[in-house]
């Protein structure tokens, strides 16, 4: 409400204006009679009270501290146009400058009601489930853990899962899916999508104030506020073009006449022919184009994102993007779907599959990667017990290592067991420090275990090998599909230029280079630690200067944050995507990456376009304005008609 009163007041201010320069105009040519002088004074004095004091005002202010902005140049020159008894031209002036301002208001306001429309989706109140009866409740006041009833057809109020009940919802407010997700138990739901036909009871998993919505449209704000590179040299230009405007003015005023260069002309005098000259110039070297060319497309850029899944944090973020001519990515939960599978068991003599899943599982249970969760799921499948572990090691990146019934159990990749002291038996507190290096003691692991792993890696299965005191019991490839649209991707990437497109990863080369082919991605560097991620984002950003590295927004967090451009895999709304990324893919939708470089690039083709429109003007009108080629009137129209095409 409030922006529509001000979006009102920004147009009804240009309007009365015009109205009273149009009559005072046409009034002498269509009646004279006696005070038809003074009305047309009053309709513009009217037009000058009305546009001028706002402008005079700000511009004061800000040259009483020292500054000097578009508005004191614009106060100026109407002052000085009506100095010279030329209220016409100034009021003109006045007129255009309002008008100029208000459709850069409108398209600015339009672009933030696009953000800020969301808040109004997430409902104000929500019936919740408290000691046995359904109450109606601010949703302010509704904590985490509590169940929230969402009827057919209800926007859904609170960031929660599914407890009960299945249903369509339509998340295209949060992803920009454009088809209605089908949510089951368990499923995650967000604040402001809409469901469909049936009821369902969801657990409160976030505070309003901290849902996925409220965070969007808190970073979206930020993002306002964030000035793109281009942006911040235009103001750093205009802090010093502005005071040599002043310069530039003053000597035009006073220069000429004092040492005799104008003749009188028309009736005028040199000093009247001389300040109108001041006018001119001061009218045509205003950079008011300039001051809107930037933010206006920055602005837009960032709410087209939203709309469509993309949260792009700030408009230094947006022009990086157009910067980009290579792609780094992640494999798992990135070019994948992070949703891993047990596809083959293989035991080696003496073990069965059960056996061998039940160790893994022992060691796996406690960890949160994809890897980990599959080998527990795969193990609950198959209904095998999942016995005890203790001294449980963890060595980033390679495996695990814990006791299970008295037996040193170890579970990773194959690199895990070589130059390892004692082979597959090593103990725990080996398995800590005795695992990094590859050398003679690779020879402890038997050919049939390498060619093991090495077919189910042909299958494009990562390989978890797991042994059991001094014998290796057995191998489990799991599987984790590409994302139906990351071979689409690529390719709209590849088209736009984007070359390399680059695999980082820390599963193994014979893996990643099958995920990789599948997908349309040539180069691969596989076998990497995080830190090796980081080495990897920094050789190509100094190679290719700006580089886009793509993650889950978890592991990848230090890599995302080397990069020129982090963009994280937002899933909807995962904590560190939404804040430690510079970008969030909300839907997790690979195909939204090309999407947001192309907004990227139009957004900066659009700036500078707007910058070569705004400066070209200027450019031509100082010189004209200078030689006495230029009336205030044209001035004024050429002008403002920079900034309404900018705008």
């Amino acid at each position: 409400m409030l922006s529509r009163l001000r979006l009102a007041k920004d147009l009804l201010i240009p309007v009365v204006a015009g109205l009273c320069l149009l009559a005072a105009a046409i009034l002498p040519r269509v009646a004279n009679f006696e005070g038809s002088g003074l009305l047309v004074g009053s309709l513009l004095l009217v037009a000058y009270l009305v546009t001028g004091v706002g402008p005079t005002i700000r511009g004061a202010t800000l040259a009483l501290k020292g500054r000097f902005d578009i508005d004191f140049l614009m106060a100026l020159a109407a002052i000085g146009a009506a100095a010279i008894g030329e209220f016409m031209d100034g009021a003109l002036l006045l007129f255009l400058f309002a008008l100029g301002h208000s459709l850069e208001h409108y398209a600015m306001g339009q672009a933030r009601r696009a953000i800020s429309a969301l808040a109004s989706l997430a409902p104000r109140r929500v019936r919740i489930r408290r000691h046995g009866a359904e109450l109606d409740v601010p949703v302010d006041d509704v904590l985490p853990g509590e169940l929230a009833i969402v009827r057919p057809g209800e926007r859904v109020g609170v960031d929660g899962r599914v407890a009960r009940g299945a249903s369509a919802i339509d998340q295209s407010p949060i992803t920009g899916e454009s088809m209605p997700v089908e949510k089951g138990v368990g499923d995650e739901v967000f604040a402001g999508t809409l469901n469909g036909d049936g009821a369902i009871e969801v657990e409160v998993t976030r505070a309003a104030a901290d849902s996925t919505m409220a965070r969007m449209i808190r970073l979206v704000e930020e993002a306002q506020s964030q000035k793109s590179r281009v942006q911040r040299a235009a103001d750093r230009f205009t802090r010093i073009y502005v005071p040599c405007v002043l310069v530039a003015v003053v000597l035009t005023a006073l220069l000429p006449p004092t040492l005799g260069w104008i003749e009188p002309a028309d009736g005028l005098g040199p000093w009247s022919i001389s300040m109108l000259r001041a006018i001119s110039l001061l009218v045509g070297a205003s950079p008011c184009a300039l001051a809107i060319s930037t933010p206006a497309a920055v602005l837009a850029g960032v709410a087209q994102a939203a709309r469509s899944g993309v949260l792009i944090k700030g408009g230094a973020h947006l022009e990086s993007l157009a910067l980009v001519r290579v792609v780094a990515l992640d494999k798992t939960g990135t070019i994948t779907l992070g949703r891993p599978q047990v596809t083959v068991v293989t035991a080696f003599e003496g073990a069965d599959e059960t056996q061998l899943v039940s160790l893994a599982a022992a060691l796996e249970q406690r960890s949160n990667h994809p890897l980990a969760r599959a080998i527990v799921a795969e193990a609950a499948r198959r209904g095998a017990s999942v016995p005890e572990v203790r001294d449980l090691v963890d060595v980033r990146g390679k495996g695990v290592t814990g006791v299970v019934d008295g037996s040193v159990v170890r579970a990773g990749a194959l690199r895990f067991f070589e130059g390892t002291r004692g082979g597959a038996g090593a103990t725990a507190s080996q398995g800590a420090d005795a695992t990094g290096s590859q050398g003679a003691g690779g020879d402890a692991i038997p050919p049939a275990v390498r060619q093991a792993a090495a077919a189910l890696e042909r299958a494009a299965c990562t390989v978890v090998v797991v042994s059991r005191d001094d014998r290796f019991v057995g191998a489990i490839g799991l599987r984790d599909e590409p994302r139906t649209e990351a071979a689409s991707a690529m390719a709209r990437l590849a088209r736009m230029g984007i070359d390399p497109i680059v695999m980082l990863t820390g599963d193994n080369e014979v893996v990643a280079r099958a995920i990789a082919a599948e997908v349309g991605i040539r180069e691969v560097r596989a076998a990497l630690l995080p830190e090796d991620k980081i080495a990897a984002v920094a050789a190509l950003a100094k190679s290719h200067r700006a580089v886009a590295m793509v993650g889950d927004g978890v592991n990848d967090a230090p890599a995302l944050a080397a990069a020129t451009v982090g963009v994280a895999m937002g899933g909807g709304g995962a904590d560190v995507a939404l804040e430690a990324a510079d970008v969030a893919l909300m839907r997790s939708d690979l195909g939204r990456l090309p999407f947001a470089i192309s907004l990227g690039r139009a957004a900066r083709r659009i700036v500078l376009q707007n910058v070569a429109v705004s400066m070209g003007m200027v450019a031509a009108l100082i010189p004209l304005a200078i030689l006495g080629w230029l009336p205030v009137t044209l001035a004024v129209i050429l002008h403002e008609g920079s900034t309404v095409a900018v705008v």
